[in-house]
């Protein structure tokens, strides 16, 4: 299996750490927010490169962090006027629920950064006590000239940022890239004590305690955002490896940007959507089918168009796993045992997964392998009962399983129900038209008449949802 190394530059053979099981961590959310579609992206792709490992046969020791103490959080507690810890936990709570219906599996340690400060200040007590760090009025900075592979990660040469410098002055620093550790408390901001006094931790800091305190002081994988290269990863691994004098990670994963219009989606431009808003459009499936179709660490266009053609194609695999559930209930022992090699399916989806996960070739064996099938159920009238069985098991095992991008528990269960949800999502579709044309007493009307059915529709900055009474 090869895996494309950001820290090489080049893909390299992946040979894990312990036989049986794979560390992996991934950076998770900093709740002050809906999380947006786009970090959606890097949790959904991070999650089938978790799948194929596990289909491969690996245990996957999952981590993903919660950031519940920031600069942002702080912010949304002061306009909220609530304790920064009850903005944390609601959106917290918020990130769990939407990724579960993005089909996102429950992590093995999702880590809250505040359960981790004791980790945190033993980690910067070290770097202090050997010279690495610096403690300036409360506030102690990580020293980047005292790890001579700063840089490496990004390709930054540190003499250029040093020069270039977007980075804002700060007179208590010996250089203007030193990073903070730990930050002097303000008046009203969560704080905790310290050797330093009363304050919190820095960013970067808390990857690398919650990583190395959970999965070791060396693991396999470490994946995140481009965004997250420089300077979070690169500042992860200068305190890791100072720290504990080992390599931090093997492999350095990072996923592309999603961009509107061929500009990076994100919170401080505006032009984003949250995945919320995107899930009352949209299935998971199609979401899931949507990102699979291009290679993970490059830029994906978002656009309406994109995902109804991931709709269409989701369904056209649904419709293929309908006929063979159908087909299960009245097939028999008797009839044609076509000529169909199944391991030639598996055997092509492993060879490209097994290619630094390339899910767009992975996808395209998919619909070779639906075309197929439904030729074979075209071509004759009568088919034994383990050749449904067969294509069940591979659609189960790779489209489901590794992919995402059906779900086939939702074939045992009521189609009323499921076509009942895409319909109000028509619906709420088509209120949200009627109120861009300031059609409100129409758009009004569609809320008012589906209440009265009993299902509640819940304005919000970041979409409509609904919930049924």
């Amino acid at each position: 299996m090869l895996i494309y190394n950001t820290l090489s530059r080049k893909k390299e053979e992946f040979h894990p750490i312990h036989p049986d099981f794979v560390t992996m961590y991934v950076c998770g959310p900093t709740v002050y927010d809906f999380f947006h579609i786009g970090n959606a992206r890097s949790f959904i792709m991070a999650d089938i490169i978790r799948r194929y490992l596990e289909f491969k046969g690996f245990k996957v020791k999952f981590t993903m962090n919660i950031t519940d103490v920031d600069d942002n959080i702080i912010k949304k507690s002061i306009q909220e006027k609530k304790p920064a810890s009850e903005v944390a936990a609601y959106y917290a709570q918020a990130f769990f629920d939407d990724m579960k219906k993005l089909k996102v599996s429950a992590a093995t340690f999702n880590p809250r950064a505040t359960n981790h400060i004791e980790t945190m200040i033993n980690l910067i007590s070290d770097l202090e006590k050997k010279g690495i760090a610096y403690n300036v009025n409360g506030n102690v900075f990580f020293d980047v000239s005292k790890f001579n592979e700063y840089g490496k990660l990004s390709g930054k040469n540190i003499n250029e940022l040093e020069a270039g410098a977007r980075i804002e002055i700060n007179d208590e620093k010996k250089n203007p890239l030193d990073f903070a550790l730990w930050k002097k408390a303000k008046e009203g901001e969560p704080s905790w004590d310290s050797p330093w006094g009363k304050g919190r931790p820095g960013w970067h800091i808390e990857c690398s305690a919650m990583s190395t305190n959970l999965l070791g002081k060396t693991i396999d994988i470490h994946a995140g955002g481009n965004d997250l290269i420089f300077p979070h990863h690169e500042n992860e691994i200068a305190q890791s490896e100072s720290a504990f004098e080992q390599k931090f990670v093997n492999y350095w994963m990072h996923f592309g940007f999603l961009n509107i219009q061929n500009e990076k989606m994100s919170k401080s431009l505006g032009n984003f959507f949250t995945a919320r808003e995107i899930l009352t459009k949209y299935s998971a499936e199609a979401i899931r089918l949507f990102f699979s179709q291009t290679y993970y660490g490059g830029p994906l266009n978002f656009s309406d168009e994109l995902l109804d053609s991931a709709q269409k194609g989701a369904e056209k695999i649904i419709n293929l796993a309908e006929k063979i559930e159908h087909s299960l209930k009245a097939a028999t022992d008797d009839g044609v045992n076509p000529d169909f090699n199944f391991q030639k399916y598996y055997d092509d989806f492993a060879k490209v997964m097994d290619d630094d996960f390339n899910t767009p070739q992975g996808v395209a064996v998919i619909f070779d392998f639906v075309k197929a099938v439904n030729k074979i159920i075209s071509d004759n009238e009568k088919i034994k009962i383990q050749f449904f069985v067969d294509a069940k098991k591979f659609l189960k095992g790779v489209a489901d399983n590794v992919l995402g991008i059906i779900s086939l528990e939702q074939l045992g269960k009521s189609s009323e129900g499921i076509l009942e949800d895409d319909l109000i999502k028509l619906l709420i579709g088509v209120r949200e038209t009627l109120k861009k044309e300031k059609n409100f007493s129409l758009a009004d009307q569609i809320r008012n008449d589906l209440n009265k059915l009993g299902i509640l529709l819940e304005d919000s900055k970041s979409g409509t949802t609904f919930k049924k009474r």
